[in-house]
């Protein structure tokens, strides 16, 4: 277990390169027929979230992938690109672990799990207070890809056999984390405000996410 303590956040990423020229013409006209609007089950929509991706992210060298288990992050090698592994194939999982990803900037994306701690399920108030700090942007950034997707969002303390910590305090941090990411008091980082363009042009006609979209009962 690493040692409790926050991971400093880097919010600028590598250069973009926006060139989809090098994939493959199979894999766009896949793309091209897949319609969000057409998707019928859990399954269908993570493998449409893992395709479009993996295409939306391959200048930079990193898949999103299923998990059998526990999500975990594994940097690129000289033989393979970098992985996101989400938890059991869960949607909500993959936009998770997504967050985290485009918070890390590029020094942290060759650690392991990103350099991130984890204390696991069973945490003291101290530990679960640490937890709590560095999950607020993580899970306000969550909120905004689930609203694009058009799906529900639940905060998640994460902690079911140790001591929960204040709820409703956190709900409210995430909460006032999103309306300074709309307000620019804080800086979205670059890759996720792409993920979330790129979602808008495919679920939502290209209509942007408004503040008025997030409110704090939502998260009740």
């Amino acid at each position: 277990m690493h040692q409790l303590q926050p991971q400093p956040e880097v919010t600028t990423s590598l250069q973009l390169n926006t060139d989809l020229t090098s994939i493959s013409s199979k894999k766009s006209s896949l793309v091209q027929r897949l319609q969000w609007c057409d998707l019928q089950t859990e399954v269908q929509q993570v493998d449409w979230l893992i395709l479009h991706f993996n295409l939306w992210f391959s200048h930079l060298n990193v898949q999103l992938v299923r998990g059998d288990f526990e999500p975990e992050y594994f940097p690129a090698t000289a033989d393979h690109p970098a992985r996101i592994q989400f938890a059991h194939g869960y949607f909500n999982s993959a936009l998770h672990e997504i967050s985290h990803w485009t918070i890390a900037g590029e020094q942290r994306r060759l650690l392991p799990d990103l350099g991130y701690w984890y204390a696991p399920d069973g945490r003291t108030a101290e530990q679960q207070a640490l937890f709590e700090q560095v999950e607020v942007k993580p899970q306000a950034i969550e909120w905004l890809f689930a609203q694009a997707f058009g799906r529900k969002f639940r905060v998640s303390l994460d902690n079911l056999t140790g001591e929960g910590g204040d709820g409703a305090t956190f709900k409210d941090r995430v909460f006032a984390q999103v309306q300074c990411y709309f307000s620019g008091e804080t800086v979205l980082p670059r890759d996720a405000k792409r993920f979330i363009e790129c979602i808008c042009s495919c679920t939502r006609g290209g209509k942007t996410l408004q503040s008025h979209e997030f409110q704090r009962e939502m998260l009740d």
